[in-house]
């Protein structure tokens, strides 16, 4: 295991900054993912720690060296694609081995190498196949079998689930969770999917226009958003946003450079018209099984989602919304958190 820091790290192509200063630190074993909107620059930053690209500004350091200008295959680092890269014409065995046969290891340690990392995958009965023979779940695991055979320091992973179906994806989250418990390996992880951040993380790094919005763990970021940004970005369904204004007289007393005034749709409950914190129509209900979510238009034209957890309630009903005081997030004019 080893650790990983970056310092006023940037990149820029001719005049376009892509990646605008970032600091941060990686502790040895920890799980990271780097989370944000396309073009926020996640991927970017991951090909720089990989040094699939430079690093036009800043020090980059894995463990004890400064490794700004050392090759990849140098820095004791593996990534795992989202396009799996598999050799069509090798077997399971022959992909996961070939990054130690081109570096001249003895055939003995790349056989007891592949057949650990096969262990570990429970892939023993799928190495004499040919990545065409392999489901899209089966070939994700030999890209990671490959990454894991060469005992990095750091494993690098970009959008590895992307290409696979709903269902897929939930099974190689738990997959990828329970490779990091038994390795202990430093793991960097990027998605634009946050219910995957929040799901697989120890601490999550929300990006946008190439800046670090913020960095926490899970419930951190859930719970006390840094800004408006993080705030809508992190938790599913987004966050409910007003200004102060339209809810001023029925808010609790709160702090007086707030400008807007969140709240998340699960925190929500449903009262009778006229006596919670806002008033609204029902315009859609969608039934998802164990819960609704709710469309509620207010009177000014803004649309809240609510989390509902009991019996459909017919569109054009009209609904009051409250919520307990100590659920309530308050944003300043600059759109940071004021509370």
């Amino acid at each position: 295991m080893t650790s990983l820091s970056l310092s006023n790290v940037k990149k820029h192509f001719g005049r376009v900054e892509v990646i605008r200063g970032v600091d941060l630190s990686v502790d040895d074993g920890e799980f990271v993912v780097f989370v944000g909107p396309s073009g926020c620059g996640k991927s970017t930053l991951l090909r720089m720690i990989s040094g699939l690209e430079d690093i036009s500004a800043g020090v980059l350091r894995i463990g004890d060296r400064i490794v700004n200008e050392v090759p990849p295959a140098r820095r004791g680092v593996a990534m795992v694609f989202q396009s799996y890269a598999l050799y069509p014409h090798l077997n399971v065995r022959d992909n996961m081995g070939f990054g130690l046969k081109v570096r001249k290891v003895p055939v003995d340690e790349r056989a007891r190498r592949v057949g650990e990392a096969a262990r570990t995958l429970k892939l023993e009965s799928l190495l004499d196949r040919l990545p065409r023979e392999l489901s899209g779940g089966q070939r994700q695991r030999v890209a990671i079998g490959r990454a894991i055979v060469g005992n990095p320091e750091v494993f690098l992973f970009d959008e590895p689930l992307s290409n696979l179906d709903a269902e897929l994806r939930v099974h190689m989250r738990s997959e990828i969770a329970s490779l990091h418990k038994r390795l202990g390996s430093t793991m960097i992880y990027v998605t634009h999917d946050q219910i995957e951040a929040m799901t697989l993380a120890d601490k999550i790094v929300v990006l946008r226009d190439g800046l670090v919005e913020q960095v926490g763990t899970p419930r951190e970021l859930y719970e006390r958003p840094d800004n408006l940004f993080v705030a809508q970005f992190i938790g599913s369904p987004k966050m409910n946003i007003l200004p102060i204004g339209s809810v001023a007289g029925a808010l609790p007393a709160h702090p007086y450079r707030a400008s807007h005034v969140g709240m998340r749709p699960e925190d929500l409950e449903l009262t009778d018209p006229g006596s919670g914190l806002v008033s609204g129509r029902v315009l859609l209900s969608e039934y998802t099984g164990a819960s609704s979510l709710l469309h509620v238009e207010l009177p000014d034209g803004e649309v809240f989602l609510v989390a509902y957890d009991s019996q459909l309630i017919d569109a054009d009903t009209t609904v009051g919304l409250t919520i307990a005081p100590d659920r309530l997030h308050f944003f300043d004019v600059a759109g940071r958190r004021a509370n």
